[in-house]
């Protein structure tokens, strides 16, 4: 696990030495509430892409692959249906906006301070996601974020979904980084840290604020687990000892 040492004064990120800090949404820098297992809920009934299961079972899955690109789950649950799973996507995304449109989306407290406090130490800022572009879009603009980070990625901008690479590799790229050992990703569920971990970030921190505990992020390969995305500028100026 990482251990530091405090610095003298330094900006957030100096002290790792990190250029780019990739930030999951839902659960990370976006309070949940439940909302993604009820607009998954909402999907699986208004599709019958889950039928076969029981609910129990199909929530379970649903849990347990929180990060993951949404029409990947769907697709397992479809038994390997693509046409199946991209209807359950689309019925997810309806259900998502919705529950946006009733007020179900707020950050986590805190977090667009943190962004801020981030750019403001020379630090470029990405968000990413499994929701499609139009919901990630959606669950911005009622933050008021659009203006606010450097980068936005949903799974179709680069590629594959977590646990691949693909998501942080791409915010990598469009950042210019001078190396994956700048980079520092944040995210709440083992997918996340999978694909720190696999795209070769520098620094990859699991945060307790959504779906997985603190078992699950460090048997995933958490360099370190956080409260919440508010401890992540004490731990890039070296003023936290994670375990």
């Amino acid at each position: 696990m990482l251990h530091t040492t405090p610095p003298a004064e330094s900006s957030a990120g100096a002290a790792l030495g990190i250029e780019l800090v990739v930030l999951d949404m839902a659960g990370t820098t976006v309070s949940d509430d439940g909302v993604v297992e009820t607009a998954f809920q909402r999907a699986a009934e208004r599709t019958g892409v889950a039928a076969h299961l029981p609910w129990a079972d199909a929530l379970d899955y649903v849990r347990r692959t929180m990060g993951m690109s949404k029409i990947d789950v769907f697709t397992h649950l479809a038994d390997g249906n693509r046409e199946a799973a991209a209807r359950a996507t689309a019925a997810f995304e309806t259900a998502y906006g919705e529950l946006i449109a009733d007020g179900g989306v707020t950050e986590i407290p805190g977090a667009e301070t943190v962004i801020r406090e981030l750019q403001a130490g020379g630090v470029q800022v990405a968000l990413t996601t499994g929701f499609a572009p139009v919901t990630r879009d959606a669950i911005l603009g009622a933050l008021g974020w659009l203006d606010l980070v450097d980068i936005a990625l949903s799974p179709i901008d680069a590629g594959r979904g977590r646990p691949a690479p693909d998501l942080v590799l791409a915010a990598a790229l469009r950042a210019r980084v001078s190396a994956m050992s700048a980079v520092a990703v944040l995210g709440d569920t083992a997918s996340d840290v999978r694909s720190g971990r696999s795209a070769g970030a520098g620094l990859v921190v699991g945060v307790l604020s959504g779906a997985h505990d603190r078992f699950l992020l460090e048997e995933a390969g958490a360099d370190a687990v956080l409260e919440d995305v508010t401890a992540l500028p004490m731990l890039l100026t070296g003023r936290v000892d994670a375990r």
